[in-house]
């Protein structure tokens, strides 16, 4: 393979040096850069594709053979080959990459293969741009420690960053003037082109380059290997009239889709704990690490995407048997909670758990380690919830929960969400928690659950857990069972009845019964008999509760012989279990929503409510104990 021309010559690469880089170039430590690898047994590696989306691991390593092949899409080759792929580089670029890597000194020869070149020729474009960008660390580095970097130094320290932690992350300084590093970088032997192409300079309107970064805060990004292929600028004075943070413009070695600030320090930890915890900036970064949360990775410049769930996969393993952690930390204003949003429709990209991290006051990792210490930042992960509760509870917030129609609305809109639980063993536990949050019955929902995982519309017509029972469900036939009582043995049942509340009535046609029972003086004063039925009957406003009336006077009741005491206390009980379980619910739904902090008031009065009627209901409970 041929390097490019230089001087009107061309040289390659010496065939003995090739094969010294291919026999001491490790392809496990190329490789474990970009993927995490496990054992699969007779010395052999694995793990999952960087060249293809896959589930299952089928990208195999001989270590022995210093070979890789992937059984899914087919690639395979030697470390050398695997670079070229994986860093789209050229095969001069990559054989000069790993004789760097091993420290091997390349030797070149003539295209004739007469005696060795004394110099060597140009470098390959990636390497050139890595080149350009490592001496801009230097230039930037260097001149955080002068006099027009103080605001620079300040912003650090302000936010709990000392000098020891801006030299760890390579924090540098762009000066003030047109430009210093162009200059500079000129002078090191890097042309026009390169300094365009790397995205360190842009053409003024005269023609001549300046520098793309000035006065500004400076992060050194880089790639999974370590190299620095790009920067972000922090802006730090009120006159500079350009965005916050201004990246690196698309190159050919910075692609802001694929790259996570950090990962190079954290791919380690990450592929260690099989956990990663994803934060917005590169102070939260800072701010983890130094934490004692080494995992913590942020996107540079763009939202959390596809690309980036690729790169998390492979060092994480991601895999159908082996589950990593996915942690977002989000701040809890209206942005972030979109932002969160967002990574739940990506969830299902990824096999193991995800999981969203907020702190209470809505502080990000760096203001928090600053306010509350290192603990409270380590305290924050710990903390995390499953991303679709946070999801769930967002979509249950939109709505009035008090309400008939908003309950059935927020199911409508909630339901969706658990459909698309990529671990279905959990669809029925999350299924009986909505319900539970919606103060509804668990059936509605489910149906809701499933419509929506079929591609159906959610049925909107769910009753919630408030709405009227069907004519043989259990809360209706108990509501006949009274309404026979009060009719047929007013006398014994009368005094039991009446004291029942007509709101525990739930079927319609019963309500209107129970409202006539009433307009005709009460059980309690009637002696039974037809004069007793008749009066019920005409006090009822419609015709369906005429009949019904009719009707239960002379249908059996559910007791083998005669009633007694016990049985109307029994009937009553049961009677009113439906409708005080239902408020229980309701509450349960409720307090679950209150901010026990902001609104103390109204939740310790809802507390007390509910701590009342589960008193209540297992009064209720033991009295209907005897069965029928």
């Amino acid at each position: 393979m041929w390097g490019k021309e230089v001087g009107g010559l061309a040289g390659r690469i010496r065939d003995e040096d090739i094969a010294l880089v291919r026999e001491r170039a490790s392809i496990t430590e190329v490789i474990s850069d970009t993927v995490t690898l496990k054992s699969a047994g007779a010395g052999n590696l694995k793990g999952l594709c960087p060249f293809h989306d896959e589930k299952s691991p089928s990208f195999n390593v001989s270590p022995a053979r210093n070979v890789w092949y992937c059984f899914g899409c087919g690639a395979g080759g030697d470390a050398i080959k695997f670079l070229m792929d994986a860093e789209h580089l050229s095969f001069v670029e990559a054989v000069e990459r790993l004789a760097a890597r091993v420290g091997l000194q390349l030797r070149y020869v003539e295209d004739d293969r007469s005696a060795p070149r004394v110099n060597r020729p140009q470098q390959g474009q990636r390497q050139r741009l890595v080149a350009a960008h490592a001496a801009a660390v230097e230039f930037y580095t260097a001149q955080l420690t002068t006099a027009g970097a103080r605001t620079a130094r300040e912003f650090l320290a302000q936010r709990g960053f000392d000098r020891a932690a801006a030299e760890r992350y390579g924090c540098g300084f762009a000066p003030e003037g047109w430009d210093p590093l162009t200059r500079h970088l000129r002078q090191r032997g890097f042309s026009h082109d390169e300094l365009v192409t790397a995205g360190l300079s842009r053409p003024a309107r005269s023609g001549s380059l300046i520098d793309r970064f000035r006065r500004r805060l400076l992060w050194p990004i880089r790639d999974l290997t370590g190299d620095v292929i790009g920067f972000g600028a922090r802006k730090l004075f009120a006159d500079d009239d350009g965005p916050k943070y201004l990246n690196t413009p698309e190159t050919p070695i910075y692609k802001k889709s694929h790259v996570l600030y950090g990962i190079d320090q954290a791919k380690r930890e990450i592929a260690k704990q099989g956990r990663v915890v994803v934060v917005e900036g590169y102070t939260d970064v800072m701010a983890c690490h130094l934490a004692g949360v080494p995992t913590a990775v942020a996107t540079c410049g763009t939202a959390f995407g596809g690309d980036h769930i690729g790169v998390l996969r492979r060092l994480l393993l991601d895999t159908d048997a082996v589950a990593g952690e996915i942690i977002f930390t989000f701040d809890g204003d209206a942005a972030g909670q979109k932002a969160a949003l967002r990574a739940f429709e990506d969830d299902q990209r990824f096999v193991g758990r995800t999981f969203i991290a907020v702190s209470p006051d809505n502080m990000d990792p760096c203001e928090l380690r600053l306010a509350k210490g290192d603990l409270a930042v380590r305290d924050l992960v710990a903390r995390r919830e499953p991303l679709v509760d946070f999801a769930l509870r967002h979509v249950l917030s939109r709505y009035d929960l008090d309400t008939v129609d908003g309950r059935v609305e927020a199911m409508r809109r909630a339901a969706p969400l658990v459909a698309k639980l990529k671990d279905q063993e959990k669809r029925p536990e999350y299924v009986r928690k909505l319900a539970g949050d919606l103060g509804m019955e668990i059936e509605p929902v489910q149906r809701a659950v499933l419509a929506a995982s079929s591609g159906r519309p959610v049925d909107t017509s769910a009753r919630p857990a408030r709405a009227e029972p069907t004519v043989d469900s259990p809360q209706s036939m108990v509501e006949r069972e009274a309404l026979k009582l009060a009719l047929q043995e007013p006398v014994l049942a009368g005094p039991m009845f009446d004291a029942v509340e007509a709101s525990d009535y739930r079927h319609p046609v019963h309500v209107v019964v129970r409202a006539a029972i009433a307009e005709a003086g009460g059980a309690a004063s009637a002696t039974g008999g037809a004069v007793w039925v008749e009066a019920v009957r005409d006090a009822c406003a419609d015709l369906a509760a005429q009949a019904l009336v009719g009707e239960l006077a002379v249908e059996p009741l559910r007791i083998d012989g005669e009633p007694d005491p016990r049985y109307v206390s029994i009937t009553m009980a049961r009677l009113q279990w439906g409708s005080v379980t239902a408020r229980i619910r309701e509450l349960k739904s409720r307090i679950q929503r209150i901010n026990p902090v902001s609104n103390k008031d109204e939740y310790f009065a809802t507390f007390g409510e509910l701590l009342s009627l589960e008193q209540h209901a297992r009064a209720l409970r033991e009295q209907a104990a005897g069965g029928l």
